[in-house]
Order: C-alpha cells, then structure tokens, then sequence
C-alpha cells in the first residue's frame, strides 16, 4: 500500500507539468501527498475498521473516506467526488474515473484468495464508482497487486490481465510522445499495468510511468501499489516518502503494515 503513496507523492509535482523523460529527481520541495494517499489510507482504515468477515466494508469505507476527505479538504479532489465527500447522503455516481484505481490497494492485502480480494474490490468501490469501467479499473489493479504479492510472475501477471481485464498490446515507447492527461480508468490503468510489466524494479516501475506524462500522481499510485508487491521498496525511498504524511496519516500506514504484513519485505 506504501507504493501507491509513494507513486502519488513523486507524481504530485508533475501532474500539471508532464515530464517525458525517465530522469528526475524522485523526491523535492514541491512533492506532497494529494488524494490519491488521503484515500488509500481512507480505504486501509475501512478494512482495519470493517468486521471479520467484511460484510459492512462499504459502509465502512463511506464513513472513511467522508472523514478523510473532510479533514483534508484541499488534497485535489474531482469535482464529483468533491461533493459526495460533504454529501449527508452519499450516493454512487456512476463514476468511470481512475480514482477508484488508486485508492483500492489496501484490499489486495487483506484479501485471503483471488476471489475474496475481487468482492473486497468491489465493496469499496461502488459506492462511489459504480460505472463497470470504475469497477474493472479497481479490480484489475488489486488483482494485479495480490498476483503480485503471492508470487506470480510478471509473464503471469500480464497474461491474466489480458485475458479478463485490459488488452495491453503497446509499448511505453509507442504511446508516449502522444499520451495525455486523462482521468478514466480505460485512459489510466492500462498505462500503468504497462509501467510495471516493462519495469525492473520499484525505482523503474515509477520512472517509467512518470515518463508517459498523463495525470501523473495517479497513474504512478497504481504503478507503485504493483510495484511494492512485487519488489518491494527501497529502504531509502520509504523513509523518505513517509515524511510526506503527518502524523495521523502515518499511523494509519503503520497500522495497516502491522495488521497486513506484505509478503515483499522492505529492500536495501
């Protein structure tokens, strides 16, 4: 799960100026958590929060998200989800937008099974992304985290994917002088699955997927969610990154490590 905040905080600063190039500083002044880290960790302490069995995970992660995204107000929230956010009556939306995508890591973590890890996608999902393409977006991305984590290979990975999820028939190469920003799960996850199969650790997974530009903090959240799962992070980069959250925020990541050990242990 510290791999989508990670990818969420170096992206930050390119998100509204798009670098094309693998070579920049991971780390500066104008990085900083937006929402794609808020609301990770809004669905990590939904599912730390939610029964064993996880029957009331949505209602959970509605009651995490709305006092997350209400004490940060300002993290860069779309305008829909903006106003479900204050909304007394939070309703899905019908959103096919990559929010879902970079939020939904943590289930990957607490799911026992490929099948329990798709449900658990699921329930945080749809109440506010409710459109298929939201759906699949999500689930895509958590099965690839939990493949990821348990040991598949990348072959594996990107065999899977194509077959029920995303056709990822491209190479960075081919798309990145034209790529551009955009918000959908379809215009996004299939990038970012892209980044990791070409990548040859965490630290290159991110280059890559900042180097296509796009809509950069959320497009390396989901690159860096895979990423960790399957080479772990960098001792250096995670004391770095977790500067970034204060200290409410970070105790919900160290909460959630506690809870749901990664297979991937932390790396030199």
């Amino acid at each position: 799960m510290l791999g989508a905040i990670i990818g969420d905080v170096v992206g930050s600063r390119f998100e509204w100026d798009n670098i094309k190039t693998k070579e920049f500083d991971l780390f500066t002044d104008d990085c900083l958590a937006t929402d794609d880290s808020v609301m990770t960790l809004a669905i990590a302490k939904a599912l730390m929060e939610s029964d064993s069995n996880f029957d009331n995970l949505g209602e959970k992660a509605v009651v995490y998200m709305q006092k997350l995204g209400r004490k940060y107000p300002y993290s860069g929230y779309g305008g829909n989800f903006a106003r479900w956010l204050v909304s007394s009556n939070p309703k899905p939306y019908n959103s096919w937008g990559n929010g879902s995508a970079m939020r939904v890591s943590g289930v990957a973590y607490a799911g026992n099974s490929l099948e329990e890890v798709v449900e658990l996608s699921r329930k945080v999902t749809e109440v506010t992304h409710s459109h298929p393409e939201g759906i699949k977006g999500a689930e895509a991305t958590s099965v690839a985290i939990y493949m990821a984590r348990t040991g598949k290979c990348i072959q594996e990975i990107k065999d899977y994917i194509h077959e029920h999820y995303y056709k990822i028939d491209f190479k960075l190469d081919d798309i990145r002088d034209d790529y551009t920003f955009d918000v959908s799960c379809q215009g996004t996850v299939p990038q970012a699955l892209a980044a990791f199969f070409e990548s040859v650790d965490f630290e290159d997974a991110i280059r890559n997927v900042i180097s296509i530009g796009g809509d950069s903090d959320t497009l390396a959240a989901i690159t860096g969610s895979i990423a960790e799962a399957y080479y772990g992070i960098p001792i250096k980069i995670r004391e770095v990154a977790i500067k970034y959250l204060d200290n409410y925020l970070r105790e919900i990541l160290y909460e959630f490590e506690s809870k749901y050990q990664s297979k991937k242990e932390i790396i030199d």
